[in-house]
């Protein structure tokens, strides 16, 4: 293994809630019943797809304007969720990982589809130990499909073959199995079973186990 590509929301640090209470004020604005079960369909998903999802979900159309209109009311109420954030929320088990990647002179990428990641990342004072950044501002497919990941493999000039993927959700395994890479998988949820092993959470990832997948 020559990268460890990793996803940010529900994987380093826990969002969810924000992008959650965020939709939930739009929904509402647009009378559309709003769930966290339903939530649970936007992991790993693109704002404007996320936003098409919920459409469907209430049975409502909008036209091109008041589209782009409510894509960018979410991220308003978003980005002032997010204010509060600090190096404490991310995730136990995160600095200790990326500090063995290190040493192991493992390149570290971030491919995420929110196109507020470097912010984020900025709050979370972690920005330094990524090698390479991709995120929603840099392309154009969003997971499932595989754009993020080979783009980082590009821009850190390593093979598929070379890269293992930390996710947490279906359309993020299945863009890094679609990308060719080992594909870690973060939670308990069942329709991430299909990655080639899975973790309760990133503190209890086994460094050496991961680097065993590449030698089988």
């Amino acid at each position: 293994m020559k990268a460890f590509l990793f996803d940010l929301d529900g994987v380093l640090v826990d969002t969810a809630n924000y992008h959650f209470l965020a939709w939930s004020k739009v929904c509402d604005a647009l009378e559309i019943s709003f769930s966290k079960i339903d939530n649970e369909r936007l992991k790993g998903i693109d704002r404007r797809n996320s936003l098409r999802i919920l459409l469907k979900i209430g049975n409502k159309e909008l036209n091109e304007n008041d589209f782009e209109y409510w894509l960018v009311e979410k991220n308003k109420v978003y980005l002032e969720m997010i204010k509060q954030l600090d190096r404490t929320a991310l995730f136990n088990g995160v600095i200790p990982l990326f500090e063995k990647l290190k040493e192991k002179n493992i390149k570290i990428g971030l491919g995420s589809a929110s196109k507020n990641a470097k912010l984020i990342l900025s709050r979370l004072e972690i920005t330094d130990y990524f090698d390479c950044i991709v995120d929603g501002n840099m392309t154009t497919q969003g997971k499932p499909d595989p754009q993020v990941f080979l783009l980082n493999a590009s821009r850190l000039g390593v093979n598929v073959e070379e890269c293992a993927v930390l996710e947490d959700s279906k359309a993020g395994i299945d863009a890094a199995i679609t990308a060719n890479m080992k594909a870690i998988g973060i939670g308990s949820d069942q329709s991430i079973k299909h990655a080639d092993v899975v973790y309760q959470a990133i503190e209890n990832i086994e460094l050496d186990a991961v680097l065993e997948l590449f030698e089988e």
